[in-house]
Order: C-alpha cells, then sequence, then structure tokens
C-alpha cells in the first residue's frame, strides 16, 4: 500500500473513531437513554463501530509507544540504559503495530458481513430432472447439519417434495451470529457428478443445483408500503390438508407492484401465518433486487469490482466417485487448494472451505483499498 493509500486509510479509521466518541457520548445522554427506539439504534451502531474502532486504538498505542522508543534510539544524548530497553522493545513493537493494522484492514473490509444474522436461504433443481430434485434434497441436509454445528436456528419455510423424496424448492430462513458472512458464498450453481438412483446401468451423470442466499433484512433496512405496493391475493390451497383446504383461502400471493416480484405462500393452514412468511421472503427478494441494482452500478462505474458480495456466477462441484468437493473459485490458492473431502463437506463439516472463501474474498477487498 502506498503512502497517500495508507494515509486515506488512517484518515478513513479516524473519521470511524470521531463517530465512535460521538456515539459515546449520545448513549450517556439522558435524553437519548430515554427514547426507546433511538437508543436501540444508537447502541447498535456504537457496536458496530467498535468492532473496528477499539482495535484501531490498539494499532495506535502500539504505534506510538514503537515511535516513543525509537525517539530514544535516535537521540544522541539519551541514557545508554534507556537506549539498551527501547532497542529490545523497538522491532516488537514495529511488528505488533503492523500486525494490528492488518487486522483493522481486514475488520474494515469485512465488517458490514458481519451485520446481518438471518438469511433466506432458496435451493432448486437445475438440470438433471428427478436427481437434480435429490442433489436439492443433499444440499439441504448439507446446510442443516452446518447450521447444528454452529448453533444457528434453521427454518424451513416452504418445499415441494418429490416422490422419490428430492425437492421441487425449498425456501428456509437461517439466523445466527455470522450467518450472512458465512452461507453469503454458498449462492450460485452447484454441481453434482455420480451415479443416480434412477441409473440402471452404473453411469455417473452430471446434474444441478442452484443456491440463493438472500440477506433478510430488518424492518427498517427497506420501505415496503404493504398497502400501496402490495397486492394481495388469496384463494384456496392445494394439495393435502384435510377439510379446510377447500373451505378457506388460506393460500396467499403476493406481488411488489414497483419490481413484479411474486411469491406465493400455501404451506400453512392458516392465512395469516402464509402470509406472514410470504412477507419476509418478499421482503428479502425486494431487498436483493435493488441490492443486486446497485451492484451493477457500481460494476459499470469501474471495470472490476472486488468485495462486492455478488457470489452468483461461483460454482461448486460435488463428485461422488472421487469423493471430492471442488470449489471452483478457489483454484490454484494456496496448498489446499479448491479440493476438500466430500464426506466431510456433505456431513456439515463446511468450515475448511468457507474460511478459504473468506480469505480470498479478504484479501481482494484489500487489493482495492
Amino acid at each position: 500500500m502506498s503512502s497517500t493509500d495508507s494515509e486515506a486509510l488512517i484518515a478513513k479509521l479516524d473519521a470511524l473513531d470521531s463517530q465512535y466518541t460521538e456515539l459515546t457520548e449520545q448513549m450517556n445522554d439522558p435524553q437519548v437513554a430515554t427514547d426507546a427506539d433511538k437508543i436501540v439504534r444508537v447502541a447498535k451502531e456504537h457496536a458496530r463501530l467498535g468492532r473496528i474502532v477499539l482495535p484501531y486504538r490498539r494499532y495506535k498505542a502500539l504505534a506510538t509507544q514503537a515511535d516513543e522508543a525509537q525517539g530514544i534510539l535516535d537521540d544522541p544524548d539519551g541514557d545508554a540504559d534507556l537506549k539498551t530497553l527501547a532497542a529490545d522493545e523497538v522491532d516488537q513493537l514495529r511488528t505488533q503495530a503492523d500486525e494490528a493494522i492488518e487486522t483493522v484492514k481486514g475488520l474494515l473490509v469485512m465488517s458490514s458481513d458481519q451485520q446481518t444474522g438471518s438469511v433466506i436461504l432458496e435451493l432448486r433443481p437445475g438440470t438433471g430432472g428427478e436427481e437434480a430434485a435429490l442433489f436439492v434434497a443433499d444440499l439441504l441436509s448439507m446446510y442443516q447439519r452446518y447450521a447444528e454445528a454452529k448453533g444457528w436456528k434453521f427454518e424451513i419455510l416452504s418445499a415441494g417434495v418429490t416422490e422419490l423424496g428430492g425437492f421441487r424448492e425449498v425456501i428456509a430462513n437461517v439466523t445466527g451470529d455470522g450467518v450472512w458472512a458465512r452461507l453469503g458464498y454458498e449462492g450460485g450453481g452447484h454441481r453434482v457428478q455420480r451415479v443416480p438412483q434412477t441409473e440402471s446401468q452404473g453411469r455417473v451423470h452430471t446434474s444441478a443445483a442452484t443456491v440463493a442466499v438472500l440477506p433478510e433484512p430488518e424492518s427498517v433496512d427497506i420501505d415496503i408500503d404493504w398497502d400501496k405496493d402490495v397486492e394481495e391475493h388469496t384463494s384456496h390451497s392445494s394439495g393435502p390438508g384435510g377439510q379446510n383446504v377447500n373451505k378457506v383461502e388460506s393460500a396467499v400471493k403476493l406481488e411488489h407492484l414497483p419490481t413484479g416480484i411474486t411469491v406465493s405462500m400455501q404451506d400453512e393452514k392458516s392465512q395469516h401465518k402464509n402470509r406472514a412468511k410470504a412477507r419476509r421472503i418478499l421482503a428479502s427478494r425486494v431487498h436483493e433486487h435493488f441490492r443486486q441494482q446497485q451492484l451493477a452500478a457500481e460494476a459499470a462505474a469501474r471495470k472490476e469490482m472486488i468485495g462486492s458480495g455478488d457470489r452468483s456466477q461461483r460454482v461448486r462441484t460435488y463428485n461422488y466417485p472421487q469423493n471430492r468437493c471442488t470449489d471452483h473459485r478457489l483454484k490454484g490458492e494456496g496448498q489446499q487448494g479448491a479440493n476438500f473431502n466430500l464426506d466431510r463437506v456433505l456431513a456439515g463439516e463446511m468450515d475448511g472451505l468457507i474460511d478459504a472463501l473468506i480469505a480470498r474474498d479478504k484479501a481482494q477487498r484489500l487489493a482495492n483499498l
């Protein structure tokens, strides 16, 4: 990083430091403390900035100590004993300061990902017919196991099951610390190579599924006028459900008029529950629609956008005969490279793979600072 870039980085961090100090003062203001809505907003922003500012303050303290030690060494009239102590400390302090600023830069470029603790996960079969639907079931199981290992909540909002136990579509909500920061890399095309259950000749087939990961916004993050912007249609649910199916219009279809995005929900017998689920999914899809528009505008403004969060074009291959899971974004990345043990990944042991993707993304974002 050039000296100009370093100066710009320090200026940005100093600005965040000032904001953090101002928010600290607001939290101690009785007028803010008695305003329930405002204190929640201020406290959340204070906590977000604190994750960057507090490590930055540690860096500044180490850099100051290193400069003071260097000053003692450079003083021609300095005490010999003090110079000996300073010589022992200065290199160590410089190393600690360098490590601290690298940590701060990592927090700066990755912090936005940590703010979203809820995502809508959508899985759909691609090419491959019933085998692709079965592959969706395997992916669903993989994500459920990973969520369980991370202590996240995994809730299936909607699912269409096929005759052989696959899925025509699955929509789930995953909530917990670090959900978007880790699952956000799963979006895109996933390919499987294996002998399908329906294959009588033992031949390996290639099938595909698509995964969409949509950050679920808080209500304050997206402005939807549910009365004016959304048109609602109700109807009788189809499929199993007993007498209630034909007597109550429990199925709900929502259309967001400004974007044309629609969501249908009929899994619950209650119209109220179907409406609530449909609204959550619609809000996420509308949020993602405008997020993608913003990313496209930024991409047009510069040829290459690093760390945008747009992972839709990146794919992964699950090769059963070779027990290998290959993430094509990681080809040529270090000794581990792109290949991981398939059995472990399907069992929900995804941290090694996702950690490698995070490291790659972080490096690219840092290069673009």
